[in-house]
């Protein structure tokens, strides 16, 4: 290998010659901690959070003269040789450092400063905390128990005249009808493609590229046909799996598979030069947890950077359980994504929970007459539900989602039914609901509340040892209260459903009591942001797509949900698009290939400006102006320039609004106001006040006992107060970790020093999208 001082030599005198430009990454970036006569900074991770013995870094030398003396230190061994000189820029030096130690390590420059680095397993974990145990690993070449195993590569072309898949290629035989494809920036190359497929984070990661096989590849001078984007799709559903499966690349897995109508925007992500990666663990189907999910990207984006070369940015994309993970990965962790492609869209897991937690209940309760005293509700059903087809999405919702993902006895791979929980059978087992598989950021319950009641039921008090929290609650909820005001629901009708509902406990049984939430698990809900508050999410554009629901259990409402909380906390939602349109649940058909070149556009706006101010700002002045709410004919063809009506779109409300609930979906448990008689509890159809129910005092009482809670170490029947935000409501604060230095769990987390943003995630224009609210 050319020595550094002649690489740089050859390569200065080339640009001279050239006329060429410098590098967009300069060492008068403010977080080049700069000393000396070169400059020595991190590219892939924040330096406390690196991980798998490698990173990627940075060495800008003030002038060629310092090539010679210049010395690059690992823990005391010399590894100046890693570096390379960039090719628009040969005073900036690029190289892998390979080899770090467990724990500390410091890497250190002999003419300019020194970074203290921190390096993690490769399996993990990096901030979640111990790890979920079992864990099988399913690779068969596994090297440990955390399932890492060398990465494998594989190729991959489109054939001319072909259906558009990638079909196999083999390099040392090519074949004849490779098709081409032009990048952007106009370079034609052959549509062949590397697969890089590894283990890391204890499960697996795909990374595709555009490739030429013949052509060498380093972080710090990358193959032409890149165009330095990478695209992170995300699978849907929420579950909690004790085992490593493959990545997803698909849009909308989970939701519309197998469907070859319907074009995967990953191939044109591709097609353009973009690069794809899968991580496992972003598919919410497989791993249920904000956490783990947040942990597993960031470590493969720290993997990529290291193999393949900086990020000018990230974007994500993907449908139901993909939506979830992006929106509260944004929120909790934000700068891991530049943009976002939502559709069938949930804000998070924990708004989802509480409206099927609801359809659980009612479910049980509408489909048992013996619970109902006499009263029938088939009429009424819609208005109980706020949606004329609530029982159909309740069901669908219950039965694929609710009842096996919050069901301790539902199967998860990776536990055999020998080894998993059974209330009688097997009350040691383990538990396979999702909340389980979330312990570190809900915690376990302590066995007493805050004002000396016992929370622990006796299954709990048999081992010593309390479950894992429950957030849900619907302590005070007045089913149906609205649609009995205005006289939809009769008095009787309204009586027996709410004295008649009941609860569930955690092992999802049918309760004749109102389910209280669990603590400290409701506030852990919001402050991890499982329970997405929006509050940090107006530095990233997000384009969210939408389109009816048939009954599938995906109320296009959720979509509403995400704009109108940006509404409430920011007053507008600027940087949040909307696209609409006839097809079920994805509004067209052809949405993913669009949104996906309307946000590149709009990142390579953002991308312009390098300035300082907030990042916030830029997204919504630089956001072009053909990019906004507009609703399609379903064939690819924008029909309006706003988005499609409400009433188009299906939007309707939850048993929660039709309780007397707000708008935005994100009360879990309401805050208890004193019970009264005197409270609005009916209306004549004429719309006159009518006077109030006639129950008998028998009636009062069944109700009020209903409505028993605890408030404040007071005793007696409550009610929502929905002019007050959601019991325990806050802020998620964002790059929570959940373990301290010493690997010793912290249930519910604790914020992250703050550090700079990580200069290969991104261009310089969004690196000040990592601002913790530090929280001391």
């Amino acid at each position: 290998m050319p020595s550094i001082t002649r690489l740089i030599l050859l390569m200065t005198m080339s640009l001279f010659f050239s006329a060429c430009g410098g590098s967009s990454s300069s060492s008068s970036d403010p977080v080049a901690a700069v000393r000396g006569d070169a400059s020595l900074r991190v590219l892939s991770n924040r330096p406390d959070l690196i991980s798998a013995n490698d990173v990627l870094v940075e060495v800008t030398l003030a002038s060629a003269e310092f090539a010679d003396e210049l010395v690059m230190e690992l823990n005391g061994d010399d590894v100046t040789a890693v570096l390379e000189p960039t090719a628009d820029n040969p005073l900036r030096l690029l190289g892998r450092v390979e080899g770090l130690l467990i724990g500390d390590n410091e890497l250190s420059l002999n003419i300019g400063n020194s970074v203290e680095l921190v390096n993690h397993p490769s399996g993990g974990p990096v901030f979640t905390g111990p790890h979920i145990q079992p864990w099988v690993c399913g690779n068969a070449n596994a090297v440990d128990e955390q399932c890492n195993q060398p990465a494998e590569y594989e190729y991959f072309y489109v054939s001319q005249g072909g259906d558009g898949t990638l079909q196999s290629y083999d390099p040392d035989n090519p074949p004849g009808d490779v098709a081409t494809t032009t990048v952007d920036g106009g370079e034609e190359v052959p549509f062949v493609v590397r697969r890089e497929a590894g283990f890391q984070a204890r499960d697996q990661y795909w990374i595709f590229t555009l490739f030429k096989p013949d052509e060498p590849w380093s972080p710090a001078n990358p193959q032409s046909q890149w165009n330095r984007l990478l695209m992170v799709p995300h699978g849907g559903n929420c579950r909690g799996h004790h085992t490593t499966q493959a990545p997803n690349t698909d849009d909308y897995a989970g939701t519309v598979p197998g469907n070859a109508a319907i074009p995967q925007s990953y191939m044109t992500a591709l097609s353009r030069g973009w690069a794809v990666m899968g991580v496992s663990q972003l598919d919410l189907g497989h791993n249920c947890n904000l956490s783990y999910q947040a942990e597993a990207l960031m470590m493969a984006k720290e993997r990529f950077v290291e193999q393949y070369g900086e990020l000018r940015y990230t974007v994500g994309s993907g449908c139901s359980g993909g939506a979830i993970t992006q929106n509260m990965i944004a929120n909790a962790y934000p700068g891991l994504y530049q943009g976002l492609l939502t559709t069938c869209t949930y804000p998070d897991v924990m708004s989802t929970a509480t409206q099927f937690f609801d359809y659980h209940i009612l479910l049980r309760y509408l489909n048992d007459p013996s619970r109902q005293n006499g009263q029938s509700f088939v009429a009424v059903e819609g208005d109980i539900f706020d949606h004329p087809q609530g029982r159909v999405n309740a069901t669908a919702a219950d039965t694929a989602l609710f009842s096996e993902a919050v069901n301790p006895e539902s199967a998860c791979l990776g536990v055999s039914e020998s080894e998993r929980f059974h209330e009688e059978n097997n009350p040691t087992g383990v538990r396979c609901d999702v909340l389980t598989f979330m312990q570190n950021m809900l915690d376990q319950r302590p066995q007493f509340r805050d004002d000396g009641r016992e929370q622990w039921n006796q299954l709990e008090r048999d081992q010593n040892e309390g479950y894992t929290g429950f957030p849900l609650g619907n302590q005070g909820v007045q089913y149906g209260l609205v649609a009995l005001q205005e006289g939809l629901l009769t008095p009787a009708q309204f009586l027996e459903l709410n004295t008649g509902i009941g609860g569930i406990d955690l092992n999802l049984n049918v309760t004749g009591e109102r389910t209280e939430p669990s603590t400290p698990t409701l506030a852990n809900a919001y402050r991890t942001g499982i329970l997405n508050t929006i509050v940090n999410m107006d530095t990233v554009p997000i384009i969210n797509m939408t389109g009816p629901d048939p009954g599938a259990a995906h109320d296009s409402v959720h979509g509403y949900w995400v704009r109108w909380r940006f509404d409430r906390e920011f007053g507008h939602h600027d940087n949040h698009v909307m696209w609409g349109g006839p097809t079920a649940l994805i509004g067209d058909q052809n949405y993913m290939n669009m949104s996906l070149l309307a946000m590149q556009r709009w990142l390579d706006s953002i991308e312009s400006d390098a300035s300082d101010r907030p990042l916030a700002e830029k997204v919504i002045d630089l956001k072009p102006d053909d990019i906004h709410d507009q609703c399609s004919d379903g064939n690819g063809n924008f029909i309006s320039d706003e988005m499609c009506s409400e009433e188009q779109m299906l939007v309707y409300g939850t048993p929660r609004t039709a309780a007397g609930d707000d708008i935005y979906g994100d009360s879990i448990q309401c805050v208890l106001r004193p019970f009264s008689r005197s409270d609005d509890y009916g209306f004549a159809n004429d719309g006159l006040p009518a006077p109030f129910p006639d129950w008998s005092e028998d009636d009062w009482q069944r109700l009020e006992a209903a409505f028993t809670a605890t408030v404040d170490g007071v005793t007696g029947p409550f009610v929502c107060d929905y002019s007050q935000k959601p019991k325990d409501w806050q802020p998620t604060i964002t790059w929570l970790r959940y373990q301290d230095d010493l690997g010793i769990a912290i249930p519910g987390g604790e914020q992250m020093k703050p550090a700079d943003f990580p200069a290969g995630w991104a261009s310089p224009a969004f690196r000040n999208t990592w601002e913790p609210k530090w929280l001391p």
